[in-house]
Formats: C-alpha cells, structure tokens, sequence
C-alpha cells in the first residue's frame, strides 16, 4: 500500500454542540480531499450546522479542496447553517480570492471572529423568524 506523499491531517473539536472546528494540516487536493469530505460529512451528519475550518497549516489546495467547501457551504446554508475558513495561508487565499469563493464562504482571521459571525447569523435568522 502506498504512503501518501502528502498526508493530510484533520483534527475535529466541538467548540459548541452546534459548530464543528476542523483544523487542517497538509496538502488539501485531489489526493487528500476525500478525508477531508468524509470528515466534514461525518460531522453534518452528527447534527452540526457550522463549519470552522482552520487553514493555516494548508500550503496548498487545489480545486478538489475549493470543491469540497463550496458543497459544505451549500448543504448548510439552508439549516440554515454556515462555513467559515480561518487564517488561510497565501497561498490558499489567493485561491479562494481568485475564484470569488471568498465573496461567498466568510474569511476569518481567529476562531472567536468565525464564532462572533456566527452569532450573528443565528441572531439574525431568529429576528427574520419572529418578524
């Protein structure tokens, strides 16, 4: 069986019942993106409605990753839930800010921010509920 030339490292904490944070560590792309997936989809699957994803130790990702949270980022969004990437690497900014996926999933630059935007998403969506 041969070993991955570069692994990927996902760690999954549970900063509220509802959030999920998954720290990724290594080279996000189409040879690693199925764990990625299968660990995102495993956690949607366990009731959580958002997605902090922690890529400041991804160097690279190619479209396969980019994929992969756009379709998290639709199945969530009518939970109504959300995804927000915290502290992408340059490289992986400039990715998601070439393609406009910035425009659509929030970047934020510490979990406390990614969590503060989701506070506010919830508050909003009970304000829209009870109008």
């Amino acid at each position: 069986m041969p070993i991955a030339q570069n692994p990927l490292s996902v760690e999954v904490t549970l900063p509220r019942e509802d959030v999920a944070l998954l720290t990724v560590e290594g080279y996000l792309d189409v040879d690693t993106a199925t764990e990625f997936q299968h660990h995102l989809a495993n956690q949607l699957h366990h009731g959580r409605r958002h997605f902090l994803l922690d890529m400041s130790a991804v160097p690279f990702m190619d479209s396969s990753g980019m994929n992969i949270i756009l379709r998290v980022y639709q199945e969530v969004r009518d939970l109504p839930g959300s995804v927000h990437v915290i502290s992408p690497a340059p490289a992986v900014q400039r990715i998601l800010d070439l393609t406009g996926v910035s425009i659509t999933v929030p970047v934020s630059w510490s979990v406390d921010e990614a969590l503060a935007l989701v506070d506010g998403q919830q508050a909003e969506t009970e304000e829209e509920a009870g109008a």
